[in-house]
């Protein structure tokens, strides 16, 4: 089944600029309860995933880092434990399962790499779910 189906458009997912700050990040996190955040490059293209793990990295590897310092630490600056590979908006579900594992949601993108929103892990567990149900029915 193509993903289109289970996509989250990009304008009901909360993203940041590749040029926001730490500061930016851990507020939003915060805010919207979230763990990892995709990023965006100045052309709309997905640039990368921050996630807690990062900042909290950053904020231990870096000596008298404060909370207040943090505004002038740029996300781009900040060294990503983990790549989290966007999907093509015409691929099929079933090459979604691999990256689950590991990533909490899939970024999509358009045949020019622009960002057009995110499938959740949970829609890809749903869909399996479901299939495996109709099987064992």
């Amino acid at each position: 089944m193509n993903i289109a189906f289970f996509l989250i458009p990009k304008n009901e997912v909360i993203h940041l600029p590749v040029n926001s700050t730490m500061r930016q990040a851990l507020e939003k996190m915060e805010y919207h309860r979230y763990t990892a955040v995709p990023l965006i490059d100045e052309h709309g293209k997905y640039a990368g995933t921050i996630t807690e793990g990062d900042l909290l990295w950053k904020m231990k590897n870096t000596p008298d880092l404060t909370f207040a310092d943090t505004e002038r630490v740029m996300i781009k600056d900040i060294p990503w434990r983990m790549t989290n590979n966007p999907v093509r908006v015409d691929a099929e579900m079933e090459g979604l399962l691999c990256l689950a594992i590991t990533q909490n949601f899939i970024p999509v993108v358009d045949d020019s790499g622009i960002f057009i929103g995110i499938i959740r892990r949970r829609e890809i567990i749903e869909y399996f779910s479901n299939e495996s149900c109709k099987v064992n029915l």
